[in-house]
């Protein structure tokens, strides 16, 4: 099978197209820059947005996997809106094309300020711009998969768990202080709950879930259990040997952040199955 992976050279794209090349598939890996993208991969670099049929510069690929997205960490950026006809339009191109399957990268936060459990029936109610143009790009792939007979994937992510500094968690944020010698972290209480995955983990079930049809439409990227971001934070410390300490308190928590929220892990686990 070979995948096309737009973003490549990104915080989650050169994560993923290791893992897809880790389990087999031939990779077209096509970003603005593949300074950091994994070798093994046939590599493009240019505007993929400015192509006339990007399936044929792409060598016919099997798969799409479209992960390009500017300012994903800058949830109130106006670039995901004017972006939003330009990622249609390449999306249409592959409907139109040969391809066989379309998946695409979406977000929790297309469910907004939802509380509890998000599942692929769960109703959206966007609360950013981010949101928004995910969840309308979403609507769209699916819509123009179902016109042309595509398979389609919609894998939503939650939150990750990296230290890479091209990050912007609390877990990037985190290592970069502790790098300066800081001694202490300013934190909220960290009581509210969330989806943690680490990132070579999402990397793999991303992959996986790329690599089979068994199971398709809207799968969460997730490990299905809320957990408090004190006890992630705390973990994340540990697990690197951080001397740095959280100075628990010191922002105060955010009104409009919900309690707890996590993805539905029941169609994921059904693709990891017997790998995990």
């Amino acid at each position: 099978m070979k995948v096309l992976v737009t973003g490549a050279n990104g915080f989650l794209g050169t994560g993923i197209v290791r893992a897809l090349l880790d389990h087999g598939a031939d990779v077209a890996a096509a970003g603005r820059s593949t300074e950091l993208t994994d070798r093994r991969a046939e590599r493009y670099e240019g505007d993929i947005f400015e192509l006339t049929d990007p399936w044929e510069t792409f060598g016919r690929p099997d798969v799409l996997l479209h992960l390009a997205w500017r300012d994903g960490f800058v949830h109130d950026s106006p670039a995901h809106m004017a972006d939003l006809p330009r990622h249609e339009a390449f999306i249409r191109a592959f409907a139109e094309s040969g391809v066989k399957k379309i998946a695409v990268m979406g977000s929790m936060h297309e469910a907004g300020r939802f509380e509890g459990c998000i599942g692929e029936d769960t109703p959206c109610a966007p609360a950013n711009a981010y949101g928004a143009a995910k969840y309308a790009l979403r609507q769209f792939t699916e819509a123009v998969c179902r016109e042309h007979g595509k398979l389609f994937e919609w894998l939503r992510g939650y939150y990750i768990v990296a230290a890479d500094p091209r990050g912007a968690s609390v877990f990037s944020k985190l290592a970069a202080a502790e790098a300066a010698g800081q001694a202490t972290f300013p934190f909220t209480s960290g009581q509210n709950a969330y989806d943690f995955l680490d990132y070579d983990e999402f990397c793999r079930r991303t992959a996986l879930a790329v690599l089979q049809d068994e199971v398709l439409g809207v799968i969460e990227i997730c490990s299905g259990q809320p957990e408090k971001l004190a006890d992630r934070v705390e973990r994340f410390i540990r697990d690197n040997g951080y001397h740095i300490r959280l100075d628990y308190g010191a922002y105060p928590d955010r009104p409009y952040d919900v309690k707890a929220v996590w993805g539905d892990g029941s169609r994921i686990g059904r693709i990891l199955g017997g790998k995990q």
